[in-house]
């Protein structure tokens, strides 16, 4: 609390601005920074599992093989049970997005046309044609123009996220000897601070992502529970999906709901009562999600004022788009643990007094035998 104290107007400007600059850089090198950060999330995920094995007894390089290993195969065999357990489509897979877009358009067609039955005022705007037409229009377009694009970019990023596990590796194994190389440049009278500042920096980052890792399991339950009840098919992986786009704050609810409004169109296409009550699951997910779950788990992992934590999410969304959104919140918990520390460093005048001396001991000793 002492150090939290001392962060005054500067050094929350100096966080905000590093934080600004850290994500327009990221977005330029997103290649890497879409990897590195799936690679930290799997690294917290495995740390507990590789800490077990170390306090067993093994080396670090062996732990983190061992774990590595395990991970591999635990993925391999939820593979191909997943390919097992689900059914042969219906639709190739070549037809899947036309077939979901023309859902899609003629779930917007009759509720319209429910509207306009429901508000005669509306029947002279001709609401439901206009809006058909427009969207057909656009649909058929995209499938045209874009899906082959998507489809080639996708493919493209797959040897870049294979350097997740390759860095998540890395970082068990190697990682405490990263922390004794930046501890060793750092001057003795700053030494307890840098050590404090590494070990907060590693809890909150660890906190966050599992807190996200948390919240996703959360999610996941009380959405797959939810789609069942409504009856769409496959609730477990639709809600694994949803809560996974969540991930990105605000666009990725709307893209998880738009994702299974359009699956329970397809499934129901003369029905619009599973794809509303779809949408009402997603709201009273959200609403669970803000005022329960999220204090819950994130909350308690960042101590960011509301404020700060609305007006960061709407920067990184302008700097570095969807990028940005996934990794404003944590880049800002690191660099306010950072720049306070700083802060504290810079403004501490016994720390800058025992730099000093240390300092005038050091030019003292070396240059003892010219006298």
């Amino acid at each position: 609390m002492h150090d939290q104290q001392q962060s005054g107007p500067i050094v929350w400007c100096g966080i905000i601005a590093a934080t600004c600059v850290l994500l327009f850089l990221m977005q330029q090198v997103l290649w890497l920074s879409v990897p590195f950060l799936l690679a930290i999330i799997l690294y917290y995920v495995l740390l507990s599992p590789f800490q077990r094995l170390l306090r067993m007894g093994f080396s670090r390089n062996t732990a983190a093989m061992l774990v590595g290993t395990g991970f591999a195969l635990f993925m391999l065999l939820a593979v191909m049970v997943g390919m097992a357990w689900m059914s042969a489509p219906a639709t190739n897979w070549q037809d899947m997005p036309a077939r979901y877009l023309s859902a899609g358009v003629r779930f917007l067609r009759n509720m319209m046309n429910a509207l306009e039955q429901q508000f005669p005022f509306l029947q002279p705007a001709h609401l439901g044609e206009s809006v058909d037409l427009n969207i057909a229009e656009y649909s058929r377009e995209f499938v045209q123009r874009h899906l082959k694009e998507a489809v080639v970019t996708a493919a493209a990023w797959v040897p870049s996220l294979l350097l997740a596990p390759f860095l998540a590796f890395f970082f068990l194994r190697d990682g405490r000897r990263f922390k004794r190389f930046l501890a060793r440049a750092v001057p003795n009278a700053f030494f307890e601070k840098t050590l404090y500042l590494l070990h907060e920096v590693d809890q909150t980052a660890r906190r966050y992502f599992h807190g996200m890792l948390k919240l996703t399991i959360i999610d996941t339950a009380v959405l797959a529970l939810g789609l069942w009840a409504v009856g769409l098919p496959s609730p477990l992986l639709l809600g694994f999906i949803a809560a996974v786009l969540a991930w990105v704050p605000y666009v990725g609810s709307i893209a998880g709901c738009l994702l299974v409004v359009l699956v329970a169109s397809a499934d129901a296409p003369d029905n619009n009562f599973a794809a509303y009550s779809a949408i009402a699951v997603f709201i009273c997910a959200r609403l669970l999600d803000d005022f329960i779950f999220m204090p819950m788990t994130l909350g308690r992992s960042l101590r960011i004022h509301p404020l700060v934590t609305v007006v960061m999410i709407f920067v990184g969304g302008t700097l570095a788009g969807v990028t940005g959104l996934m990794l404003v919140l944590p880049l800002l918990g690191v660099v306010m643990v950072v720049g306070e520390t700083l802060g504290v460093l810079i403004t501490d005048p016994r720390l800058q007094a025992r730099h000093r001396y240390a300092r005038s001991l050091r030019i003292k000793e070396a240059s003892f035998d010219l006298k």
